[in-house]
């Protein structure tokens, strides 16, 4: 079969990368001045850049142009690439406190002793059991989030909250906006499902409202995924006004609320969570992985009465329950107060992770919450994120690049770096080194 002549262009430039004759960050020629050197349509033009894209050895950017990529990093670095252990983990947060060990050993020798140690290895209800609603349900009480234990359901994880939440509401097909840099699980998750994903602008304080109700106007939005207190990867916490008419346009357009709570726990004084502002058109997700333990895999939903049917269902065709050990584990620790202990404790840490940040980054540009466990640092017009990232792999430090958390085709150059994942003394060191190639980039 005789091969597309487009094809030996895409080889040809394939060949020129991987060997290093097109160097990485390299600006290529514009379609149309492909189109013209090749004697080929532009539509053909693009095909070659769209086919190399594939391949991952190239970006475009809207209005930038098409750009060689930094190979040198490991296939999917980011979200979907999990760090190497001899690495410092800068890409992934899972905050950890010297006495969660302990307390671990501690509650599976109460468990190991427990006259009903047998229910844990039977299956469990669907949503979880009430007992458990209960104890998360009053968890949510003492933020000041009033619901009934009835629309609760219990999760392995806030992102499986998130997957089933969208299985359950949405059909393939239907549009769901999303900020235009957030959270890549969610992303990754609306794909999956074969959502449209339509990108919000955003603003210094949040999402652009006014913007979003533009979009309102031309498409049917079916759903909205928001973090409304300390936004990751942003840092913002929206203001009671901003929520209040975020739900406004959720009920003028006809549209849910898929409200991501996870890092809220962070924030010691926020406003009312949008669920309790607008329960009849509000999911909200959250989970213990970030304020207990990563490897604790338990999240919940606050759902909609007339959606928990379709919820239960959900969690049926996908893990059938949550793991009744787990969820054991965790809701005796909220019982016992240590959730609410440990979660002290973390907004103290990361408050002094932070004020490392500001000392050593002193004169940078940078966006953050102060007590957060990220951060978010723009990189001027000529500096290539890529090759900020290739050059911290190379000293073992990982972060991330925005592309993971961009739902936009125009991917902006900044990196976001966890806080949470190493200790304080070598989290110093890195960001230090980190101010260091950054300066180093923006003096080439």
């Amino acid at each position: 079969m005789v091969q597309p002549r487009y094809k030996s262009l895409v080889d040809k430039l394939a060949h020129e990368i991987r060997t290093g004759k097109l160097l990485p960050g390299m600006r290529l020629p514009t379609h149309r001045h492909l189109a013209t050197a090749h004697k080929m349509s532009l539509a053909t033009a693009s095909r070659v850049y769209a086919e190399l894209e594939s391949m991952g050895l190239v970006i475009g950017e809207t209005g930038r142009g098409t750009f060689v990529r930094e190979l040198s990093l490991p296939a999917n670095h980011g979200i979907e690439n999990p760090t190497a252990t001899d690495m410092l983990d800068l890409n992934f947060n899972y905050p950890s406190l010297p006495i969660q060990a302990e307390l671990l050993r501690t509650e599976l020798k109460r468990l190991s002793t427990s006259g009903d140690i047998e229910s844990l290895l039977r299956y469990q209800p669907h949503s979880g059991k009430l007992h458990d609603k209960r104890v998360i349900s009053q968890y949510l009480k003492n933020k000041e989030i009033t619901v009934a234990p009835e629309n609760i359901i219990i999760t392995s994880g806030a992102q499986q909250g998130i997957a089933i939440t969208l299985l359950s509401i949405l059909k393939p097909g239907d549009v769901v906006a999303v900020d235009a840099l957030s959270y890549p699980g969610f992303k990754l998750a609306a794909l999956a499902h074969h959502l449209e994903i339509l990108p919000i602008p955003i603003t210094s304080s949040g999402t652009d409202l006014d913007k979003l109700e533009a979009l309102c106007k031309k498409r049917a939005i079916r759903a909205l995924y928001c973090i409304p207190t300390l936004h990751n990867p942003m840092g913002w916490v929206l203001t009671l006004k901003q929520r209040q008419r975020l739900i406004t346009l959720a009920r003028k357009y006809h549209f849910m609320i898929i409200e991501d709570a996870t890092y809220a726990f962070l924030v010691k004084k926020a406003p009312p969570s949008i669920v309790t502002l607008a329960p009849d058109i509000t999911f909200y997700i959250s989970g213990f992985s970030k304020n207990i333990a990563s490897g604790l895999r338990v999240g919940f939903i606050v759902a909609p009465t007339n959606t928990i049917s379709s919820l239960e269902r959900s969690m049926r065709v996908t893990t059938w329950n949550t793991p009744a050990l787990m969820t054991s584990i965790v809701c005796q620790w909220v019982k016992e107060g240590i959730v609410d202990k440990l979660e002290r404790l973390l907004r103290k840490d990361a408050q002094q992770r932070q004020k490392i940040v500001s000392e050593i980054f002193e004169g940078l540009s940078y966006i953050h919450h102060p007590t957060s466990y990220f951060l978010w640092v723009p990189l001027p017009e000529d500096v290539r994120a890529d090759k900020i990232v290739a050059s911290l792999h190379q000293l073992q430090i990982s972060v991330a690049t925005a592309e993971p958390y961009a739902t936009t085709t125009n991917i902006p150059h900044a990196i976001r770096i966890a806080l949470a994942s190493i200790d304080i003394d070598l989290l110093y060191e890195a960001l230090i080194k980190i101010r260091k190639i950054i300066e180093y980039q923006i003096d080439l």
